[in-house]
């Protein structure tokens, strides 16, 4: 069971996160006109990055508090982009050398998610069109 601090941590940092995730989502979608998401997959790609860095940091060192490790990686990254705590599991999994885990997880997540998606847009289309 987490203890009030730590739900205290993670959603204030989630609500940075989320706040982050929408205004560079809008910048970069801004300087960077396109129909490719340029927003989402820079949000994503900056997340992934300091998802790396902090989990690094938090491996080889013991600087950051539980709280911390939580406010940072669950809530300000999380509320960013569930894809750098994806990308970051992959990682793991291909350092540990579960090559086919590996490629298990990012396949799975790369595609299933994509269907989901488009399973729960099908499903809210046909009933909003009823």
């Amino acid at each position: 069971m987490m203890s009030w601090q730590t739900i205290l941590a993670i959603g204030s940092g989630g609500f940075i996160g989320a706040v982050l995730r929408a205004y560079l989502n809008g910048l970069i979608s801004h300087k960077f006109p396109h129909e490719l998401p340029y927003g989402t997959l820079g949000v994503n790609l900056i997340g992934s990055f300091i998802m790396g860095v902090l989990v690094a940091y938090f491996m080889y060192t013991s600087f950051f508090s539980l709280h911390t490790k939580s406010f940072l990686s669950t809530g300000v990254l999380g509320a960013l982009t569930t894809y750098s705590t994806f990308a970051i599991e992959s990682f793991l999994l291909l350092e540990g050398g579960h090559i086919l885990l590996a490629l298990t997880n990012i396949s799975l997540n790369a595609i299933g998610t994509i269907f989901m998606a488009a399973g729960g847009f099908y499903i809210a289309k046909y009933f909003t069109n009823s």
